[in-house]
């Protein structure tokens, strides 16, 4: 018995410490960031400059969108399924400006081009690609709720970083038109 009593202090020990180890509440840490990119998208969503995605499977989710190109000259052109390889060339960076990652650094599988299929990336890339057409280029807004959330992707994308992507869908790979 007085083992049993031993081994559940010593779980609760254990499960306090790894919380505190763990759960440096990631929330708290990041406060003034989470704070910063939160005041940020409000200013994007009420600029004017953006349109709001909202994701057919959640309507939670969502994210800002301006295009480039005129999308009625691409209308008729192929849109991905959330299960389509597509060929992409982005930008991507944080609120503040900060570069985070590019196609452009990309040799393969070819020149600037970033391949995969459309549900293998954060939610915000597949709200914003399952609307475009092929030739679309624009800017997306994805908020940190539709990106990475509360999980740090390296030192630049902090724990609730709001997600800026300059981007052309190039193509939906291996596409067969009947």
């Amino acid at each position: 018995m007085k083992k049993l009593i031993y081994s559940i202090l010593l779980a609760i020990v254990a499960l306090t410490m790894l919380d505190s180890c763990l759960g440096e509440n990631m929330y708290d840490k990041y406060k003034d960031w989470r704070e910063k990119n939160d005041e940020w998208y409000q200013r994007q969503a009420s600029s004017g400059q953006y349109t709001q995605l909202i994701a057919p499977w959640d309507p939670s989710a969502q994210v800002l969108i301006r295009w480039h190109n005129d999308t009625m000259l691409t209308k008729d052109n192929l849109k991905p399924l959330i299960t389509s390889t597509v060929d992409v060339k982005y930008h991507l960076s944080v609120y503040d400006g900060t570069p985070a990652d590019s196609s452009y650094l990309r040799t393969s599988p070819a020149d600037s081009i970033y391949r995969s299929v459309v549900n293998q990336n954060v939610e915000g890339w597949m709200i914003a690609l399952t609307r475009m057409h092929v030739g679309d280029s624009c800017t997306v807004i994805v908020p940190y709720q539709q990106g990475y959330g509360s999980t740090m992707r390296d030192e630049v994308v902090l724990p609730f970083s709001n997600l800026i992507f300059d981007m052309k869908l190039v193509d939906i790979y291996k596409y067969k038109a009947n």
